[in-house]
């Protein structure tokens, strides 16, 4: 495990986050990698790596977003590590199970944005953090969509509709970070 540690280490390092808000949660993941031997495992009830996928079509104007069952707000794809130490992989793998999508590809290999948020106590499982990695992918924006049972609907959002499903700092940053991405 801990090569593979030392591999997303190295990644955190030498990503550049986009404000100071997510400056300091980088160093928090950080240092939560660094301190936790078990920071992949769900079994850590301090918290865990997470991994997410932003999903845009490749005119980088929508986004795909799940109204999360349990959550009951609108996010980011994404799911827990499960001991998986290759977040990128994690990111994708959890894209492809909550929406069907086949025309999945990765746009960069390379950290698109850190969060770490709480998870509210749900039913037996204590509140915990996620240490989240998110990566941005392409997909078919006309593509059917499979939800699973984490998910109460899927739907492809506008950027500039994104702010009336959710208007928190985290997804608003993946936002502001698409368009800027788009205008390369």
């Amino acid at each position: 495990m801990k090569n593979k540690r030392n591999l997303l280490l190295a990644q955190l390092h030498q990503y550049q986050p986009y404000d100071e808000h997510e400056a300091q949660m980088l160093q928090d993941t950080i240092l939560f990698i660094q301190k936790n031997k078990d920071c992949f495992l769900r079994s850590n009830l301090k918290g865990h790596l997470t991994a997410s996928a932003w999903i845009v079509d490749n005119t980088f104007q929508f986004a795909l977003l799940t109204h999360h069952q349990k959550l009951n707000k609108w996010i980011q794809l994404g799911g827990h590590a499960d001991g998986n130490e290759n977040m990128l992989e994690v990111a994708l793998q959890e894209a492809k199970e909550e929406s069907g999508l086949e025309s999945l590809h990765i746009f960069q290999e390379t950290i698109f944005d850190v969060d770490v948020h709480t998870i509210p106590t749900y039913q037996e499982i204590p509140e915990h953090i996620h240490f989240d990695i998110r990566f941005i992918l392409i997909a078919n924006r006309y593509e059917n969509l499979i939800k699973n049972y984490e998910s109460k609907q899927l739907a492809w959002l506008h950027l500039w509709d994104i702010h009336k499903f959710n208007s928190e700092r985290s997804v608003m940053r993946m936002v502001r970070k698409t368009i800027k991405q788009s205008k390369f």
